[in-house]
């Protein structure tokens, strides 16, 4: 008899603990991965991002895993790859990444984004002839407002011949500007408004791009739609309390709204800035 009870036992104690095992995953909140454009530190921009992630996916019912590309080509290496589920990155980064993988901005920041090209305030530049010739430091061959559109508009439509030098972030344009090393340097009006006063007000902005959609938080197609929708939704939502708008402001999207590709990105196809991309494999 005791043989018996234990022969019966045995596979229903296993299968209630299959059925635990299924019912703990069933429950888990699906993963999905999130690239962050690296314009500054990975540690500031996951002190920036990661609580601002983990709400709108507490909210949303998934799990955001950041992603640190090493440099903004390795992120965009990754995109045109299909590689991160989400990416945030800059207006010509969404027409690259829609291009090439289908991906579907999401949400934006209602203030445009506009480049701009700074000089030292007590330098010896002072208008755009000046800098005939000079070297000129960019943060990153395919930043949009930063380099990609200031370039064209700087060669194209300013006639001004210039030796781009890439130095990584906004940060170090701004600093490498302000020491000398660089007679002038591209960035963008929201990092410029982030930095120190102390700073910025050594700086005089010379030149600026007309303003464009700013930087998206954009979906690869494999994501599902509902996924998609419920992440729109909570990122939208964080305007709506205090610790949200919080978050928001950290992260640059102080004012979120619907993103449109059509609306929001198409037009940047037409400024043919394709002959300015710098890609790497």
């Amino acid at each position: 008899m005791g043989n018996l009870a234990s022969r019966f036992v045995r596979p229903v104690l296993g299968l209630l603990l299959l059925m635990g095992a299924l019912e703990r995953t069933a429950a888990a909140p699906p993963t999905y991965s999130v690239a962050i454009v690296p314009q500054f530190s990975a540690q500031q921009i996951h002190a920036e991002w990661q609580p601002l992630l983990k709400r709108v996916g507490d909210e949303a019912g998934v799990t955001l895993e950041m992603q640190f590309p090493s440099s903004i080509p390795a992120f965009e290496s990754a995109f045109q790859r299909g590689e991160p589920d989400f990416i945030f990155g800059n207006p010509y980064h969404a027409v690259m990444a829609r291009r090439k993988q289908g991906y579907i901005p999401l949400v934006r920041d209602a203030k445009l984004l506009t480049g701009i090209l700074v000089v030292a305030r007590d330098g010896p530049v002072s208008s755009l002839k000046g800098l005939a010739g000079h070297k000129i430091a960019f943060p990153a061959p395919n930043a949009f407002g930063a380099s990609l559109y200031m370039r064209a508009l700087l060669i194209e439509k300013e006639q001004l011949r210039i030796e781009p030098v890439y130095v990584k972030t906004h940060g170090n344009v701004y600093r490498q500007v302000l020491v000398g090393d660089f007679a002038a340097g591209g960035g963008v009006n929201q990092t410029f408004a982030d930095l120190p006063a102390a700073m910025r007000d050594k700086l005089q902005v010379l030149y600026e791009t007309p303003g464009a959609a700013s930087h998206p938080l954009a979906a690869h197609p494999r994501v599902p739609e509902g996924v998609r929708k419920r992440v729109t939704a909570a990122f939208l939502k964080q305007a709506g309390d205090e610790q949200g708008k919080a978050l928001l402001k950290d992260a640059r999207i102080p004012n979120p709204v619907a993103a449109d590709y059509a609306r929001d990105y198409g037009p940047l196809e037409k400024l043919r800035l394709d002959k300015y991309l710098v890609l790497e494999e």
